[in-house]
């Protein structure tokens, strides 16, 4: 800006504070140190620490120690625990301490990794707080406050609902859409209260700043250059060191600087500027990083008078408490998000969603296996005795898998925003982590029924080949389903632990020619067990009458070549169960229609593969990359020729659809398998029988080819799409018309589900990872499956931040179909359903005799409502005591302390699956005693609620409030007084996530 700009702000800053005020600077500037550590994206986190890691932390504390203005705020705990635990010395563990104690040096956020806010589920986001939560609170005594998700492709409103329940005060975030920034800019918007959940209203509401168009770095102020791979340089210092501070330059700063702080304060509405002073990978040198401001931060503040601003270090903390004791009534913000992200008119963010599918599967996948893990443990180590597993191993292989799940969680890694060698990294660290769990569940196994092996065969004798299955349900409903296994040969007998046969189909795997797929009709209590015995069959067992799993038919009904028009739907074959007729058009081997039998509507949908093209040459348009969506048109469709066939038995139909490139390939590029369950009679299946289950296989894909499933419908949908935050609530999405780039901003992340709906009837997708979804056109929704981009973009070339994606992938969809009453009430439970899958382990059957036994022990299975969710059950294996006087007391005490871990205090999450007003039955708030629903683990002695990630006692949080021009609305009291705290009983309103300590009773 030229001086001649300034004059509007002066006179601005002159409106409003007149020149009658007393002489006091007109702004205070408060420069809030910082160092942006990316846990994972250019470089692997071992090679981070080796570079830049280590010495940001190493300087910083000792400038920190040397001078008591200068303040430091620290955000991602895997590094800083790791600098901790592996690199600071017992003299610097004090010094951090001290600064800790004095509020100099503040953990802000405080999770593992500052998480991604579009393609992260709200488990895994809730579990890198706690690890990093449970660190600090143990280690120092402190709790985070305030959040800095300052880097995050885009804001969720989950996100701000979670800090809440946390115990934060006010919510940082930063990278919104441009165009939306410019104008809160323009209207001093860039500060309100965000209530971001439609249900909890009022009661988790929370003060969000967003950061301005200068985002979180502060060009030409860094003095320590920048950080050399693989590690320092031999002279000590780094390349690209800015000039430093003299008598002689220290004009051309403080202009610019002026230029800056006066821009900045044109767009807030209190005399309190936010001046975040650091970037990426900055303090390596904290020596120079210091001595330099401190010369700009003095001279400023010995002219006040000439500047109009005094300047200080500052923690977030001191910025936001400035904030609030100014006593503004904020302007409030609705559940709404900031999703999409638009860093220009060119150039939307939301290829993300879809990049690198696989590692988005696998990432779930370890999530899904450690919540299994967790309430496996817990239940087994609660009931004593345990003589074949030591809990301090269990709680190690939990531990890692913990750390792995929670460093993925970073916005640069389950983004897909990484170069490939970071991506060995992570799936290195969730491989390890999940291969502890499961040797920790098959000893588990191992520990209930040790000479358990089931039933014997009619001779005495084991055959071989034969395995045992120990399934289990990792949630906390009876469920019925179907589960999956291979084996090697079609005649089988399977029983249960009782030596029942149990209802079962087999068929030719679709993935192993040599090898069979055999479907098992079980139901699972919650947090409970089911054991079955798989045998081959010989033929001097025939006569046993022991009945034998249906072998499923096959029906080819060879191939169809792509229609460019004419008539269709002449020839329809249907496939049937309680709840669906699905029809198939023999003109095209595509899906013509779906029947839903409750409702008696006929929706005639189709699918199909197809592909939008990206442009490679950066030098001609922009292009699509691992962050960015810019197609060169519309989609088109990515087959020619499509071959189905259908494999009915009694438990499950599956329409199997391969789709070919070209009419020549011996190989699909594409396939659907979509399988429609039957449910036997007297069965709880609702859930089973009211979805229909897709799989897909895809790639591998062309170059420069981002591939999508598009579903058409008749509905009538206005072009109108509901996509979730993280899995947790819903968001409307109408499609809007932009003047560049329409396609792509009307992309949205789909992290669970996404529906389209009309008046009748409402089409639900339910998914098991994080994708792409967008309704292109009426009545239309299409999924963005898998992307393959290579550009010659110098950057990307040199960092090799490419997405040459060879794989071929397999993402699971669940979709559901009728009125929006019955979709409204299955699909959270269907969700979950999805998600939570049982844990299915084998063994094989071994030795000349099976050695009979009393079989595993039982447990009581643990039920909750089907409005209420059990989203944790764990032993954190915390060293801190529950009362915060003694645990401060203790810490001052003996701050070399080993510490054991408490196994039997257990954390217990639960939530209300559904929003006020959604269903008239399942919205009403749910009482619980949890003595009473517990008891299948224990005699319950204390129950104490917490915050969201346990470190605080709910009674003790007293978070601040904000004047608002709104309103607070408050939820609905009920009819009856809520139960007093402290107690077993316990009632959660919709939304709601209660967190709570239970102590069982030593056995």
């Amino acid at each position: 800006m030229e001086p001649r700009g300034w004059l509007p702000l002066l006179l601005w800053l002159g409106l409003m504070w007149p020149l009658g005020a007393p002489s006091e600077p007109r702004l205070r500037v408060f420069v809030v140190p910082h160092s942006h550590m990316d846990v994972g994206w250019l470089h692997t986190v071992q090679e981070s620490m080796q570079a830049y890691v280590t010495n940001v932390y190493n300087t910083v504390v000792e400038e920190l120690t040397l001078e008591k203005k200068r303040r430091f705020i620290a955000v991602e705990q895997e590094y800083f625990r790791l600098w901790w635990d592996g690199v600071a010395s017992d003299e610097q563990k004090g010094q951090v301490r001290q600064l800790v104690a004095e509020g100099r040096l503040e953990f802000v956020l405080g999770g593992q990794v500052m998480h991604d806010e579009a393609v992260t589920h709200y488990d895994d986001q809730i579990l890198q707080l706690t690890e990093g939560h449970g660190f600090l609170y143990e280690t120092f005594g402190v709790r985070p406050q305030f959040s800095w998700q300052v880097d995050p492709f885009g804001a969720s409103a989950m996100t701000p609902t979670l800090f809440a329940l946390a115990g934060f005060n006010a919510h940082v975030i930063s990278r919104i859409d441009y165009d939306l920034k410019e104008a809160m800019q323009k209207h001093q918007d860039l500060q309100f209260v965000w209530r971001a959940s439609r249900s909890l209203s009022a009661q988790q509401e929370i003060f969000t700043h967003v950061l301005d168009q200068f985002g979180y770095c502060s060009e030409g102020f860094n003095w320590d250059g920048e950080a050399i791979f693989p590690g320092t340089p031999l002279n000590g210092l780094y390349p690209q060191i800015q000039i430093p501070v003299t008598e002689d330059s220290i004009p051309n700063f403080t202009s610019l600087l002026l230029n800056n702080v006066l821009t900045r304060a044109s767009w807030f509405r209190t005399p309190h500027v936010l001046w975040p002073w650091g970037c990426d990978r900055e303090f390596l040198n904290a020596s120079l990083q210091f001595a330099n401001m401190d010369i700009i931060m003095e001279y400023i503040n010995n002219n006040t008078s000439e500047f109009n601003f005094s300047m200080e270090y500052a923690t977030l903390g001191d910025y936001f408490r400035a904030v609030h004791s100014d006593q503004v009534a904020w302007q409030v913000r609705d559940h709404h998000d900031f999703l999409p992200y638009s860093s220009d008119m060119h150039h939307a963010w939301t290829g993300f969603y879809a990049s690198r599918s696989a590692f988005k599967a696998l990432a779930r996948r370890a999530s899904t296996l450690l919540y299994a893990g967790e309430s496996m443990f817990t239940r087994h180590v609660l009931l004593a005795p345990h003589p074949h597993l030591d809990p301090a191993w269990g709680l190690q292989q939990l531990q890692q898998l913990r750390w792995a799940v929670s460093e993925v969680q970073h916005h640069d890694a389950i983004t897909g925003t990484h170069v490939p060698t970071v991506g060995d990294m992570f799936v290195e660290h969730l491989s390890t982590g999940m291969q502890g769990v499961h040797t920790l569940m098959a000893s588990i196994i191992q520990d209930r029924s040790p000479a358990h092996s089931g039933k014997r065969g009619s001779g005495g004798t084991v055959e071989p080949g034969g395995r045992f299955a120990v399934v289990y349900n990792p949630l906390a409903w009876t469920i019925t389903t179907i589960i999956t296994l291979t084996v090697d040969f079609p005649s089988v007998s399977i029983t249960d632990e009782s030596g029942r046969p149990v209802p079962a189909q087999v068929q030719r795997s679709k993935e192993l020619p040599s090898a069979y797929d055999l479907h098992v009709l079980t139901t699972i209590p919650g947090l409970s067990y089911q054991h079955y015995s798989i045998r081959p069959r010989r033929s001097s067992q025939e006569d046993t009458g022991e009945p034998e799993p249906f072998v499923a038919k096959t029906t080819q009904f060879g191939g169809r070549l792509r229609r460019h028009g004419g008539q269709v739907g002449q020839s329809l074959v249907a496939v049937v169960n309680d709840c669906y007729i699905i029809f198939l058009d023999l003109d095209t081997n595509l899906m013509h229609s779906i029947w839903e039998r409750q409702s008696n509507r006929k929706v005639y949908m189709t699918q199909q593969f197809m592909e939008y093209h990206a442009n490679s040459d950066v030098w001609k348009l922009p292009v699509s990359d691992n962050y960015v969506f810019t197609p060169s048109g519309k989609a088109k469709p990515a087959w020619e020729a499509v071959r189905m066939e259908i494999v009915a038995g009694p438990l499950v139909t599956e329409i199997r659809q391969d789709f070919y490139r070209e009419l020549n390939d011996s190989e699909a590029t594409f396939a659907i398998y979509s399988r429609l369950a039957h449910r036997p009679q007297g069965s709880d299946g609702e859930l089973l029988c009211h979805r229909i289950e897709q799989e897909y296989w895809v790639g591998p894909l062309e170059l420069s080819r981002e591939a999508i499933l598009r579903t058409s419908t008749n509905l009538n949908t206005g072009q109108v799409l509901y996509s979730d935050n993280n899995g947790y609530q819903m968001q409307r999405r109408p499609y809007r018309k932009y003047k560049n780039n329409t396609n792509a901003r009307n992309y949205y992340p789909m992290v669970q589900s996404a529906f389209i709906q009309d008046r009748r009837s409402r089409l639900v997708l339910l998914s098991e990872q994080a994708h792409g979804v967008s309704s292109q056109g009426n009545g239309q929704v299409e999924v963005m499956l898998h992307r393959r981009l290579v550009n010659n973009d110098p950057a990307n070339i040199i960092a090799d931040l490419t997405l040459n994606d060879t794989s071929v992938v397999h993402p699971v969809l669940w979709l559901l179909l009728g009125p929006r009453n019955l979709t409204s009430g299955l699909r959270q439970r269907s969700g979950l359903a999805l998600q939570h899958r049982p844990i299915v382990m084998l063994r094989e059957m071994s030795g000349k005799h099976a050695p009979r036994g009393s079989g595993p022990r039982k447990q009581e299975a643990v039920t909750l409502p089907p409005s209420v969710h059990l989203q944790i059950l764990s032993i954190p294996g915390w060293k801190y005591g529950s009362n915060h006087t003694q645990h401060l007391r203790t810490l001052r005490k003996d701050q070399n302390r080993e510490a054991k871990a408490d196994l039997r205090r257990v954390l217990l999450r639960l939530q209300h699956l559904y929003e006020v007003d959604q269903d008239p039955v399942l919205s009403q708030p749910v009482t619980l005693n949890l003595q009473s629903v517990l008891r299948g683990l224990g005699s319950v002695v204390s129950v104490e609620e917490r915050s969201l990630t346990g470190t605080w006692n709910v009674s003790e949080m007293h978070r601040w409030t904000w004047s608002t021009r709104d309103p607070p609305r408050h939820r609905g009291s009920s009819s009856q007084p809520p139960p007093p705290p402290g107690g077993p009983e316990v009632t959660i309103y919709p939304k709601e996530i209660r967190t709570f300590f239970i102590h069982f009773q030593e056995q």
